[in-house]
């Protein structure tokens, strides 16, 4: 984990991103193994990757992945999901018992921590 790690921050140094062929000389390891660390960091969809070239050699352009995750945990209050995400009732916040219990709950879970 170290080595992604490494590469995770050194792609992250580069604004606009920077070459496969560049990373594994800055982190002093051989291109296979910088191969198999880039895979994983894109399966983990840390990193984009795009077709490039540098110094008239195919390579390619490795940035962090700057798309967001939907951060689901937001909508739930310990096991119990918001009653609003999806909700088709056509009610008022103030009056709804669902949300109310919703609420109730955020608050009594804020009180332990």
């Amino acid at each position: 984990m170290e080595l992604e790690e490494m590469a995770l921050s050194l792609i992250h140094g580069h604004k606009e991103g920077v070459f496969q062929n560049e990373l594994w000389k800055e982190m002093k390891i051989d291109s296979r193994k910088c191969s198999r660390i880039v895979a994983k960091l894109l399966k983990d969809e840390l990193i984009i990757r795009e077709p490039a070239v540098s110094n008239g050699a195919r390579t390619y352009l490795l940035k962090i992945s700057e798309e967001e995750k939907p951060a689901f945990e937001l909508l739930l209050a310990g096991e119990m999901f918001s009653p609003c995400a999806g909700c088709r009732d056509a009610c008022q916040p103030e009056y709804c018992t669902k949300l109310s219990a919703w609420v109730y709950f955020l608050m009594d879970n804020e009180e332990l921590a």
